[in-house]
């Protein structure tokens, strides 16, 4: 099952091109961001549900919690500044992309599942982390929402390093895909 992985890398590598090739706004901001925590938590509830695997489990809970958490904080912060998160291309390409990955997972079962799974967590969230550093923080014009953005970066940065931890004690993908 490695070519779905690589599809579904390659359709995030679309979103974060799209979202650098064309300036976002605010409100594209936070679609985008409230579309990548989504995505990520409903991976996160479909692992948590299907994983035989403790530390597969352990980590799908901490996606399941943290995410919700930043999409909270992100929910509380637009409402305050009266802005309407604006569904566009990136925030698009990310809920087809997660549900590509769903139906992929579904498909899987036992390690097979895990491995997929972790591997694509390690590939999403260093997109993630690159849009929020070379997209969403430089495009984002409004300081609490810049701000919001900076404080929640080490999260991204810690699930990253805890999939890759899973996933070098699965074996690495095929291509290395999860290394820089």
């Amino acid at each position: 099952m490695k070519v779905p992985a690589i599809v579904i890398a390659s359709s995030l590598l679309l979103a974060v091109a799209s979202a650098q090739g064309q300036g976002v706004n605010d409100a594209q901001i936070a679609s985008i961001v409230v579309t990548a925590n989504t995505v990520d938590i409903d991976a996160g509830k479909l692992a948590e549900a299907t994983s035989t695997n403790a530390e597969v489990k352990k980590f799908a809970e901490l996606m399941i919690t943290d995410h919700t958490g930043v999409n909270k904080s992100a929910v509380d912060l637009v409402t305050k500044l009266k802005v309407t998160p604006q569904d566009n291309p990136t925030s698009q390409s990310l809920k087809s992309g997660g549900e590509s990955n769903l139906a992929s997972l579904k498909a899987l079962k036992g390690a097979a599942f895990d491995k997929a799974y972790i591997d694509h967590e390690v590939v999403y969230h260093q997109q993630v982390l690159d849009a929020v550093d070379k997209t969403l923080i430089p495009s984002a014009k409004n300081e609490e929402l810049k701000a919001l953005l900076v404080k929640v970066r080490p999260a991204f940065v810690a699930h990253l390093e805890h999939a890759r931890m899973i996933q070098s004690s699965m074996g690495a993908p095929a291509g290395s895909m999860g290394k820089k």
